[in-house]
């Protein structure tokens, strides 16, 4: 079994450079947002058309942006907590 590193976000910030990696092996940084942050709604931000810069701006500007957990595990990601995505994360892990 691999090992990981689990990093508490709120006090330990992304920087540029890790998301853009993060982006890099997800696709797309809206990939990695998440519209279920309370500042999605607060912001009326589903009334308007995001950008990929406009995505990667937010999530860098408040952590709650980010889609949670987000797990890399070699050369794979696994974003969010479906069922799906856990269960992949775990057998990569078992790998």
């Amino acid at each position: 079994m691999k090992g990981c590193e689990i990093r508490e976000i709120k006090t330990q910030k992304i920087s540029e450079a890790e998301l853009d990696d993060l982006a890099r092996m997800a696709g797309s940084y809206e990939l990695l947002f998440s519209r279920k942050a309370v500042k999605y709604r607060t912001l009326n931000l589903k009334d308007k058309k995001l950008s990929e810069k406009d995505f990667r701006k937010l999530i860098l500007s408040d952590y709650t942006f980010l889609r949670r957990p987000v797990m890399v595990i070699g050369d794979q990601i696994f974003i969010g907590n479906a069922t799906a995505q856990v269960n992949a994360a775990r057998a990569a892990l078992d790998d």
